[in-house]
């Protein structure tokens, strides 16, 4: 069998997501399909290249220096895309959960306004690069540390976390909310690209059950039933109102960074306006601005 694309994003995405569940998530896959590929691939190489076990997939020595390779081969297909696509008359804006939330609509039109021939088009890619490293995005929001040194950053904002709950929960006859008030109930998290940590709250009052989620929808089905809680970004809030979940302020938590990614190597050209507009969007100050290459500060989250 000859080795094909597919089944190198397949290794990339079991590596990155350490389950064949997770992956097939990120891929917008099955489980069974993302284990076909697996053994397609290592068919195709006359190689084992991971060890499994039932909760653990961990790379053999041989599948190490594929990964490595693996990658290096999907970022060149990335960057070939980003060349062939450059004729799109539209830069495209990739997030995983919530785009900028109430400041989206006030960014398009800002850019548009400056910008009128090149459209701003967002669209959701439910993976930690947010569609960069798939080269379905020419830039991204991000609201988790970045350590990739392939990628650029560049802080626009900041946002105020909010607690998602049931509307007919007791919760939701207050105004705001701790931490404190949720840690009695599951509390729904994404640990791939959801903003929830369980550093947020103090050692010894962390929540006693976690239920794991993969991507906003199946989060908000999970509050909505009355099955879990969440924590999440002010954008979430404003982005994804839904029948049976109330949001509400969380108080004395630390805000979220809101930064924009793009590959260090080939920035966008209209770069700069983005970024100038997205801070004005946010009324981030010149003082909070951090802006590093890969693995910039992104804030806990």
């Amino acid at each position: 069998m000859d080795l094909q694309l597919r089944h190198l994003r397949a290794l990339v995405a079991v590596v990155d997501a350490g389950t064949f569940t997770d992956a097939a998530a990120d891929l917008g896959t099955s489980q069974a399909a993302v284990s076909r590929s697996i053994a397609a691939l290592e068919e195709a190489l006359g190689a084992g290249l991971l060890l499994r076990t039932t909760r653990h997939v961990s790379l053999t020595g041989t599948g190490t220096q594929v990964l490595a390779g693996a990658r290096r081969i999907l970022d060149e297909v990335a960057h070939l895309r980003r060349i062939a696509e450059r004729s799109r008359t539209e830069l495209r804006i990739g997030y995983a959960w919530a785009a900028l939330g109430k400041h989206t609509r006030r960014l398009q039109k800002a850019w548009t306004a400056v910008q009128p021939t090149v459209p701003l088009v967002f669209h959701q890619v439910n993976t930690v690069t947010a569609g960069l490293s798939e080269g379905s995005a020419d830039v991204a929001v991000l609201r988790l540390p970045l350590a990739d040194p392939r990628f650029a950053t560049a802080l626009i904002g900041r946002e105020s976390r909010f607690a998602a709950i049931a509307t007919d929960s007791p919760l939701a006859r207050r105004r705001s909310l701790a931490l404190a008030d949720l840690s009695r109930y599951p509390v729904a998290i994404d640990s791939r690209t959801g903003t929830t940590r369980l550093d947020l709250w103090a050692p010894g009052t962390e929540p006693v059950t976690i239920r794991p989620t993969h991507g906003v929808d199946e989060w908000l089905t999970l509050i909505a039933a009355g099955q879990a809680v969440g924590v999440t970004s002010e954008a979430t809030a404003n982005q994804y109102p839904r029948p049976g979940v109330a949001y509400r302020v969380l108080r004395h938590t630390p805000k979220i960074d809101v930064w924009l990614a793009w590959w260090a190597d080939d920035p966008p050209a209209d770069l700069p306006d983005l970024i100038r507009l997205g801070r004005a969007a946010y009324g981030l100050d010149e003082a909070e601005r951090d802006d590093r290459p890969g693995g910039g500060r992104t804030g806990r989250g």
